[in-house]
């Protein structure tokens, strides 16, 4: 089942950095924060959290975008850029919001063959106490 991602910025950590030309790029993203939603084709979603690091050391200074010219779409370029090129990451990342929607789709049923006052209900069963 492909899901579909859908990436948003919550938090960023900037500092000033020096690049290798020696120039001091001020108030260059160092650390983002962010969620990503995945949708499956039947319109159930789950949501996962990430945090991905960045340095300005390696930007030259004609290509730096200055923080106050930032948009959140070239942030989320920057994230999905890092996922993309690691696919056990991106797979793992599937993977837990494949998981987060699976719960979610889940449900609790009383037993088929079980009587109305003879099904359990979700809170009474403690796996604990299971007969083995």
């Amino acid at each position: 089942m492909a899901l579909t991602l859908e990436y948003s910025v919550t938090s960023l950590k900037v500092k000033d950095e020096v690049n290798a030309e020696g120039v001091t790029l001020p108030n260059a993203v160092v650390q983002t924060y962010w969620k990503v939603t995945g949708t499956d084709e039947n319109g159930n979603t789950g949501e996962w959290s990430g945090a991905t690091p960045f340095s300005a050391a390696n930007v030259p200074s004609a290509k730096f975008t200055s923080f106050e010219s930032l948009t959140e779409e070239t942030v989320i370029g920057w994230i999905e850029a890092v996922v993309e090129a690691d696919p056990g990451y991106k797979n793992h990342i599937v993977e837990q919001l494949q998981k987060t929607i699976d719960e979610t789709i889940t449900t609790d049923a009383a037993l088929p063959w079980a009587t109305e006052e003879e099904a359990p209900t979700a809170e009474a069963v403690d796996p604990s106490e299971a007969p083995e």
